[in-house]
């Protein structure tokens, strides 16, 4: 439902306003758009599945997520964020509607080759619960450092935090 919403936001509004998908006349939002909370501290999988970027492969590691300071030159700037984390607090149903609550994080994230702008693979990911955001950053990491390394490879590490990030070091094997 959540990429309902981003899509009439991008411009498709005529085409589910056509489908009764959206209130009123450009309004920009879907009715009963919502994403489920209950996998937290994981996104809701329907809402964000998701998705890689093309030009991070395993042969091209080397000169993309390898090299230090690669995720800045991809990294979308917050003013698109922003607008995509607003609407995620929405979609997901959060009671907290501060922005400085939830970090707009990317499910693969850019370290991995995430796709660096696709809504599918960005999501409110909240900064208060017992796994959070910030637990989420290291995981990433270790993951980069180990397909970087040669331990893993970038498929393995992508599937394993695209499935479920907080257990990713173990059924790769580096937790």
């Amino acid at each position: 439902m959540r990429m309902l919403v981003r899509l009439a936001t991008a411009g498709s509004a005529l085409g589910l306003a056509a489908g009764g998908l959206v209130v009123g006349a450009g309004a920009g939002t879907a009715s009963a758009a919502t994403c489920s909370q209950s996998y937290l501290p994981l996104p809701d999988s329907a809402c964000t599945p998701g998705s890689y970027n093309p030009d991070v492969t395993q042969s091209t590691i080397a000169s993309t997520i390898c090299v230090s300071g690669w995720t800045a030159t991809v990294r979308p700037s917050t003013t698109y964020t922003n607008k995509l984390k607003a609407q995620g607090i929405v979609d997901y149903g959060y009671a907290d509607t501060s922005m400085t609550s939830y970090e707009e994080d990317h499910l693969v994230p850019l370290e991995l080759g995430g796709a660096p702008r696709d809504p599918a693979n960005l999501w409110p990911e909240p900064y208060s619960g017992s796994q959070t955001a910030h637990s989420k950053d290291g995981v990433e990491t270790k993951l980069k450092n180990a397909v970087c390394n040669g331990t893993i490879t970038l498929a393995s590490a992508r599937n394993a935090i695209r499935t479920n990030w907080t257990t990713a070091l173990q059924v790769t094997g580096i937790g």
